[in-house]
């Protein structure tokens, strides 16, 4: 094979490296895809080798991406040759793999954060979309920077750029990170690891600063209810008197031009008739981020569907978990294709959907009555790109169910989706199944599998199931789950319950014929790995709020633990035949148990039983029930997904 190289790179050697030829043949620093990535990320490149298609280790011009969203483009290979910027940036990624670890501690913190990510690659093609449709994706690409701008001052990242130090590692962290703190589970408690020297504090822009300095304003907010809760506020400090602002008061400037860029979206794409729906939709939300009120954009965001539209797209601001109280809406956007495959779970689900409700209601007779549910089946979607909010340091969303207030929410008609192409890259598939022989008895891991039906099916349930019950819209005696329980144990509550519904319907796939045995094993062992991986995460941020997946996680594993369904045996051998210790899925034990638990979580929800949330909690998030330090240690020694976007267009 003949490689094309630019007149700055040499030779490729067989490590995947370049050198030139005034540089000694040993100096030359042995390099796989993954170190590769990782010195790439490092030094804030805008470059990822995606696959070794011939085997060779070596780098070749159709083995390299360049990377959307790091604030600049580079072409690395042109007319099917590397470039000159290309040979420069390999021989700095070669001059990192030589470099000894910095003296300043700070620095080796950095270096160390990044070094535990595995760039993972979500790539689109949209050369072959009909030309309104790359039109309306283009616009949608630009509303998209327009959303990280306000995200990015949203969560106060914009008052700290100045002092970012100047080195690649620290720019490279307050990229992708949002911000100056480090996010990986070994350092996000680390006031040291930070791309600002000196600063480990990042104020949100939606509470005034001073404010945050206090202990437990959280708690004050939620008690005083009202508007200071609204979800479309920031809070203001008015002569020592918090009042809440509309955002389209306080980020004027900023939704304005989102507003002007979606009805252009708008306009792009209207030339198709069939994407009537999704013009309907871009119309209401410009109209949203002007007014404020997000009522009519969710009405025409519920009529869209798998049928009537090829694009998924959710714009505006939606999910709490970012925000220190978990009260305010963070702004983001989804930019999706729809998955049409989709349509065989919905036609299989839709009989069902109301017995689903009815399921649980029939756990807790007296305590909640079953409704008329119409919400959608999950819609499945190909991320082409995430903004704002959406867009994590590390791994990503793989369902979601919207919006979390107003009538569509309260009347069960929301959308809820499954993101098909997360976690699917053959580098993914090794690391999981890696992590999961190293935790599992021999015989629990032979029900393994790199099948992606079963996780997406636990996804598909557990989105639903966000419809189902009592859900975040419920009141006990006139009083939101907010108000019950405290925003940070309501999300933790409310993804418990989802999660759990997602085992305890795995019952009614078997009992309909709907699924077969093994899929449902399958799909159960699935979910406690799922489980693990959350485990292995702090279960609070550095300010003490709870972290609603990993906490969810930690009940739902103490708790098979402790009724004899997971059972953690610390001298038995794991799959891998080297680690110690290991976990065994008891299938015939599972259903009656994930019943128990189902039935416990909805009896709290239900009535608002705050002292039984704290206390289950208590036991399995704070307790020494589940063997933790093990967990940590064996996930730990797998790098982290962090998602990296290449759109060709």
């Amino acid at each position: 094979m003949i490689r094309a190289r630019a007149l700055s790179v040499v030779l490729l050697l067989a490590c995947g490296g370049a050198r030139s030829s005034t540089t000694p043949p040993e100096a030359a620093p042995t390099l796989d895809r993954l170190r590769f990535n990782q010195l790439a990320l490092r030094l804030d490149l805008p470059i990822l080798w995606e696959v070794d298609r011939d085997a060779d280790g070596e780098i070749d011009p159709d083995e390299i991406v360049a990377l959307d969203f790091y604030g600049r483009r580079v072409t690395w290979v042109r007319d099917g040759a590397f470039t000159a910027e290309y040979g420069e940036a390999l021989e700095s990624i070669r001059s990192a793999a030589r470099d000894v670890a910095p003296e300043d501690p700070r620095l080796r913190r950095l270096h160390d954060e990044l070094d535990g990510a595995a760039p993972t690659l979500l790539r689109t093609d949209l050369t072959t979309l009909p030309a309104a449709h790359r039109t309306f994706a283009e616009r949608m690409l630009e509303v998209g920077a327009l959303i990280d701008a306000l995200y990015a001052t949203q969560v106060g990242m914009d008052a700290l750029a100045s002092r970012v130090a100047g080195d690649t590692a620290s720019r490279a962290v307050f990229r992708r990170n949002w911000g100056v703190r480090c996010l990986s589970a070994a350092f996000e408690s680390d006031p040291e690891c930070t791309a600002a020297p000196g600063v480990s504090e990042q104020p949100v822009s939606v509470y005034p600063e001073a404010l945050q300095a206090t202990e437990g304003f959280c708690t004050r907010l939620e008690a005083a209810g009202g508007e200071l809760v609204d979800p479309f506020t920031v809070l203001v400090d008015h002569d020592g008197t918090l009042a809440a602002v509309p955002y389209t008061t306080a980020y004027a400037p900023q939704m304005g031009a989102i507003a002007r860029e979606l009805r252009a979206a708008a306009l792009a794409i209207a030339s198709d008739p069939n994407e009537a729906a999704l013009v309907a939709y871009l119309s209401a939300a410009a109209t949203a981020f002007e007014t404020n009120d997000w009522v009519p954009a969710d009405e025409a965001w519920a009529a869209m569907n798998v049928r009537n539209s090829a694009w998924y797209v959710r714009v505006g601001p939606d999910e709490v978990y970012w925000d220190p109280c978990s009260l305010k809406a963070g702004f983001h956007l989804t930019l999706a294709l729809i998955d049409r495959e989709s349509l065989v779970w919905q036609d299989r689900l839709a009989p069902v959907r109301q017995e689903l409700e009815t399921s649980l209601a029939a756990l807790v007779p007296g305590v909640y009555q079953a409704r008329d549910v119409g919400f959608h089946l999950p819609d499945f979607i190909a991320i082409v790109a995430n903004f704002g909010d959406d867009r994590d340091a590390f791994g990503g969303t793989l369902g979601q169910s919207l919006p979390n207030w107003g009538p569509v929410a309260e009347e069960s008609r929301g959308r809820t989706v499954a993101m098909t192409n997360l976690y699917t890259d053959v580098d993914s598939l090794a690391r999981r199944r890696e992590v999961a022989a190293s935790l599992l008895s021999p015989e629990t891991f032979a029900a393994f599998t790199d099948d992606l039906e079963p996780g997406l099916v636990s996804t598909i349930l557990h989105e639903a199931a966000h419809n189902l019950g009592p859900a975040q819209e419920y009141r006990v005696n006139g009083r939101d789950d907010t108000a019950i329980f405290g925003g940070g144990m309501a999300s933790m509550l409310e993804e418990l319950k989802a999660q759990t519904s997602a085992l305890f319907f795995l019952e009614l796939l078997i009992e309909r014929q709907l699924w077969d045995a093994t899929k449902i094993r399958q799909t159960a062992l699935d979910s406690m790995v799922w489980a693990l991986g959350h485990v292995s995460r702090p279960m609070y941020t550095p300010e003490g709020n709870r972290k609603a997946y990993s906490q969810l996680a930690a009940i739902q594993v103490g708790y098979l633990m402790e009724h004899g369904a997971f059972r953690w045996d610390p001298e038995a051998l794991a799959a891998n035949g080297t680690d110690r210790g290991c976990f065994a899925l008891d299938f015939d034990a599972f259903p009656r148990v994930v019943r128990a638990l189902m039935t416990e979580v909805l009896r709290i929800k239900a009535t608002g039983d705050a002292a039984a949330a704290e206390a289950l909690a208590a036991r399995y998030v704070d307790g020494d029930v589940v063997p933790m330090a093990a967990v940590v240690e064996r996930h730990r020694r797998a790098p982290r997904a962090t998602f990296v976007y290449a759109i060709d267009r």
